[in-house]
């Protein structure tokens, strides 16, 4: 398998050396980084030509790098069924640089692309319906953030008396808070059972 990838790495170098920044080999996936000024010609690339044919798109993702300049990675996997191939490609980008949509290459790009707009905040332009996928339309920030709270900013519950879904301030109690660090099985008004063993 690692021939035939280092054999498909050469050729996309040879072929299109000027929209990859850089290729690996790495746990048996070959993996290219480009820019987004090239993802579509790529992407377009590795769809049409008959030696990669990558016809089909299983996944877009993204990964979050706060201390980094260009903040994310959009991470595309790509399936060629007749190589019998996988290929990944990286795509670094600021937090407020939008990446051109796939959804013109690949029809499936559509809600792989909305989600990452939704939970990371990755602005996809051209896209024929960029809206929210997994979250509220009244969610406010991108919850697979790592600068996002993990509780949360707002709860959602259902009010018997307003017969109506609503939001309100996480707030968290304090007894939420206070936690005794001696012992895993030891509580603080209470014993659980198994604490004698404990203290033998």
């Amino acid at each position: 398998m690692t021939e035939a990838l280092n054999e498909l790495a050469a050729y996309i170098g040879e072929a299109r050396a000027d929209l990859i920044v850089s290729s690996q080999i790495a746990y048996g996936e070959l993996t290219l980084a480009t820019t987004p000024d090239n993802i579509i010609a790529l992407l377009t690339f590795l769809r049409d030509d008959a030696k990669c044919g990558f016809i089909a798109i299983t996944d877009i993702s993204g990964v979050d790098w706060p201390q980094r300049p260009e903040r994310f990675d959009v991470v595309y996997q790509l399936l060629s069924p007749k190589q019998n191939q996988r290929i990944r490609i990286k795509l670094p980008v600021a937090e407020d640089q939008p990446v051109p949509s796939a959804c013109a290459v690949y029809v499936g790009a559509d809600w792989y692309e909305r989600e990452c707009w939704d939970l990371f905040g990755i602005w996809f332009s051209g896209h024929p319906d960029l809206r929210r996928l997994l979250t509220d339309y009244g969610f406010e920030g991108h919850p697979l953030r790592k600068d996002f709270p993990t509780t949360g900013f707002v709860e959602v519950r259902y009010d018997d008396l307003a017969k109506r879904v609503v939001y309100e301030s996480v707030n968290l109690k304090q007894e939420f808070r206070n936690f005794d660090f001696l012992s895993p099985w030891e509580g603080t008004d209470y014993v659980l059972p198994g604490d004698e063993k404990a203290a033998k």
